[in-house]
C-alpha cells in the first residue's frame, strides 16, 4: 500500500509542477487546499487564494523547474515531501531564479485525491 499512496504523491507533485509553470488556475485549484499555509523563501506566509492570484496575474512567471532530489514521508492519510529544486523564472518582470527546498504536507481528502494544506520555501545560497 506504501508503495501505491508514494507513487500518487510523486504523480501529486508532477502535477503540481507543471501547473505552476504553466499557471494553470485549475489545477493549482484542485491540488491545493482552500486551508493552504505556505511560507515563502522571503518569510511571508500565503494562503491558497494568493497563490492563485499570482500565477492567474502573470506576477508570477515560472519556465522551468527542475527536481534535484526529492524524500517522501507517509504517515496515514499524510504524507510530508521535502525536495530541492532548480526554479527559473520572474516574479514582477524581475528575475526569480535559484535552488530552493521546498517543505510540502500533503494529505488525503479522499479516495486517490491530495492536496496541499502546507509548504515553506528555502532559498539555498
Amino acid at each position: 500500500m506504501d508503495k501505491i499512496i508514494e507513487a500518487q504523491i510523486r504523480e501529486s507533485e508532477e502535477l503540481l509542477c507543471k501547473a505552476m509553470m504553466n499557471s494553470d488556475i485549475g489545477l493549482l485549484d484542485q491540488l491545493l487546499s482552500s486551508n493552504l499555509i505556505f511560507t515563502n523563501h522571503l518569510g511571508h506566509v500565503l494562503g491558497k487564494q494568493d497563490d492563485l492570484d499570482a500565477h492567474g496575474s502573470g506576477l508570477l512567471r515560472i519556465s522551468s523547474i527542475s527536481v534535484i532530489e526529492q524524500e517522501i514521508k507517509l504517515l496515514k492519510d499524510t504524507a510530508i515531501v521535502s525536495a530541492k529544486v532548480d526554479i527559473n523564472g520572474s516574479y514582477a518582470d524581475a528575475p526569480a531564479n535559484g535552488t530552493f527546498r521546498f517543505t510540502r504536507v500533503w494529505n488525503c481528502v479522499s479516495e486517490n485525491t491530495w492536496q496541499v494544506v502546507a509548504a515553506h520555501s528555502s532559498i539555498i545560497v
